[in-house]
């Protein structure tokens, strides 16, 4: 019998994070995770992304040069404006994925004493 010698991809415990722990820095942050959300639908303009996501025209550009920094959207003029896309379809698989985890977990993540949205004040962690 044959033994699967597959390694274990590398993870960094110390100094600079693994790659996909910073894949999932970046898709951590509520407003990132609109505007991506919003990109599934298709291309949008940074005018439509402030009118969607509810933030300042600056607040959004900085998170699409966070997103456009990863690799995850890509931009292209048109005219005056400049439309922003997702630049791979497998994001969506991913977000579809972590739907369907999110669905599949319950309520367990939503209430997780570290991160979850129910334990995210003060006081409420002191419980």
């Amino acid at each position: 019998m044959t033994m699967n010698k597959r390694r274990a991809p590398r993870v960094a415990v110390s100094g600079a994070p693994s790659a996909t722990v910073a894949l999932f820095r970046s898709l951590g942050d509520p407003a990132r995770m609109a505007i991506l959300r919003r990109l599934m639908e298709g291309e949008a303009r940074v005018t439509d992304l402030v009118a969607c996501v509810g933030l300042a025209q600056s607040t959004i550009s900085t998170h699409l040069a966070c997103l456009r920094d990863c690799g995850l959207i890509t931009s292209r003029p048109q005219g005056r404006a400049t439309l922003q896309t997702l630049a791979h379809p497998e994001l969506m698989h991913l977000l579809d994925a972590a739907e369907q985890l999110l669905a599949a977990t319950g309520e367990a993540v939503d209430h997780c004493p570290t991160y979850g949205t129910h334990h995210n004040t003060p006081a409420e962690r002191a419980r």
